[in-house]
């Protein structure tokens, strides 16, 4: 399969050439079960020409001066990925959220991550985060397994708002991404203000860096945000939801100060958002997860009427109006009935 096309883990017969599929659960499997059985990888089974199927899946706005509208992304020779999925299956309980997940992701990538509500969006930041345990296959991230507390990974958060009196300013809040895992407060070095200032600068956020953080408005606190989780200067960068509850001009601010970050720094970016639409000019790929299925590749390739009923098991609709994707359809407002990203039970079993 091309690095380029796209993967999916359903069992979909008819896809578009090129197309590479994986078995997806058509039930919950426990903890002993891990992904359900299906044909070895690369076995053809009478598909449309080019397609594999099998268990496994083969393989803007002026700103500061650090950013450009993004291009695509050009592999280096040798490289080592960003984060690399092999047959990786992620399961609460007796629920598998996604199964058989193989999927390789570049230095200097933008993917999106889309899907309904609980079908597995956060859990897969939470993999990368070392917070979810695998119940199957493997995952490396920056080259090693996921491990807790990653001073190379950046995570952005959904968007919250602070109580209009609490005591921290917009500097403050930034400065707890460079000595937020110690204990107290305490006055930074010269090497950690040097960083916020940059940070700072890097997100436009200057001109209300000392104003009281819950006065601001939600884009300027995102923006804050998004400081904090670059003030490390990280390889790889989460963003769980952070266009949830901001009006369509600071979402596009939002996309514009993460994927103009990622071009300039090289940085990987996996962005969790709803709607495709913000981040069309900036993702490389897509990975799209629902009912425990998932499809990966370019917006083109994941986001058509035919592979869209394949991950919903039900007839969809996928339109383009004026520049803008919209999905319709009686399925696709369902999702992996989960309780993400509130209220986790405890994944089953143990990281390779």
């Amino acid at each position: 399969m091309s690095e380029d096309g796209l993967t999916s883990g359903m069992d979909r017969a008819g896809a578009a050439p090129g197309v590479t599929t994986g078995d997806a659960p058509a039930a919950t499997h426990g903890a002993g079960s891990g992904a359900p059985t299906g044909t070895a990888p690369g076995t053809a089974t009478g598909t449309a020409p080019g397609v594999t199927t099998g268990a496994a899946p083969a393989g803007p706005a002026e700103a500061p001066p650090r950013f450009r509208r993004r291009g695509a992304v050009a592999p280096a020779a040798e490289e080592e990925p960003a984060m690399c999925f092999d047959r990786a299956t992620l399961a609460y309980g007796d629920r598998v959220v996604w199964s058989e997940l193989s999927l390789t992701v570049r230095p200097g990538e933008f993917l999106a991550v889309l899907g309904p509500n609980g079908s597995g969006k956060t859990s897969l930041l939470r993999a990368l985060l070392g917070l979810a345990p695998l119940a199957g296959g493997q995952l490396d991230v920056l080259g090693h397994p996921p491990r807790r507390g990653d001073p190379a990974i950046g995570y952005v958060p959904q968007h919250a708002g602070f109580d209009r009196d609490v005591p921290l300013r917009g500097r403050d809040l930034v400065g707890l991404g460079v000595d937020g895992h110690r204990w107290g407060f305490g006055r930074l070095s010269r090497d950690g203000r040097r960083r916020v200032e940059a940070a700072l600068e890097a997100v436009a956020a200057g001109p209300y860096a000392d104003a009281p953080i819950g006065r601001l408005s939600g884009g300027e606190q995102q923006r804050l945000r998004i400081a904090q989780a670059l003030v490390g200067e990280p390889a790889l960068l989460l963003c769980d939801e952070p266009l949830a509850s901001l009006d369509m001009r600071y979402q596009q601010e939002i996309t514009e100060l993460i994927g103009d970050w990622a071009r300039q720094k090289r940085g990987t970016v996996v962005f969790v958002t709803h709607d495709v639409n913000p981040v069309l000019g900036y993702a490389d790929r897509v990975v799209f997860v629902v009912n425990g299925r998932w499809a990966a590749g370019s917006t083109d390739e994941v986001l058509t009427t035919e592979t869209m009923s394949g991950l919903y098991d039900a007839p969809v609709e996928v339109l383009r109006v004026r520049g803008r994707i919209v999905v319709v359809g009686e399925g696709s407002g369902a999702g992996f009935d989960i309780d993400e990203p509130h209220h986790f039970p405890e994944p089953v079993g143990t990281h390779p």
